[in-house]
């Protein structure tokens, strides 16, 4: 066969090709096959030469979809990406399936201190040791194995910096850092009569900071 009669396509053009319907399909593969939330540019990199905009629509789409089919999961935003999720008035029968679920769990110091870091970060370990009056580099120490909270920098090239992690906006169900409850939300939460509670962990209050 001569070569040069046969007709090669890039691959780049090949994905320019691809339907709304093909699109969405591939995005919903790629979603149920992740453990994690997957952002646009990581989608876009699975589908070069796709825009932005036309994954959004689709995902959109998706989203749609689930609540016209009244399916048992959805789509949602959180933790600055898109993941597939059951939806909560399934969670009975979940937990009924597996006999044990595997979570994080916080002891009352290191919730205070994720709490300080959520609301103030970045923050140094300085910073949340005048806010809870007590030393806390061991607790910082767990939220960083836990993968809770991260290094983001230095405060003038000296003194580590400390946020929250996507790890963090996954386990209290965030789809990014505005969605913090704010004091006054929190301390509404807090009055709730117990048995009134809900099941969704949230964040203690951070107590003011004290200036020097």
């Amino acid at each position: 066969m001569d070569s040069e009669n046969v007709n090669t396509v890039n691959p780049i053009e090949e994905v320019y090709l691809i339907s709304d319907e093909k699109l969405k399909s591939i995005l919903e593969a790629i979603l149920f096959a992740a453990s994690e939330p997957i952002s646009v540019d990581q989608f876009q990199s699975a589908l070069p030469g796709i825009g932005k905009r036309a994954i959004r629509g689709r995902l959109s789409e998706l989203c749609a979809d689930y609540e016209e089919m009244g399916r048992s999961f959805h789509l949602v935003e959180i933790a600055n990406g898109y993941q597939i999720r059951s939806r909560p008035e399934y969670s009975e029968w979940i937990e009924k399936f597996y006999t044990r679920q595997v979570r994080v769990t916080l002891s009352a110091s290191a919730l205070e201190t994720l709490a300080i870091v959520a609301y103030k970060q970045p923050v140094t370990r300085t910073d949340v040791a005048t806010i809870r009056g007590v030393n806390s580099d061991s607790v910082l120490n767990s939220l960083l194995e836990k993968g809770l909270v991260r290094i983001t920098g230095r405060k003038d090239g000296r003194s580590l910096l400390f946020s929250t992690t996507d790890e963090f906006l996954q386990h209290f169900g965030l789809k990014d850092a505005s969605e913090l409850p704010s004091l006054d939300e929190i301390d509404e939460l807090l009055s709730i009569p117990n048995g009134s509670e809900s099941s969704e962990p949230h964040l203690p209050v951070v107590m003011e900071e004290t200036t020097a």
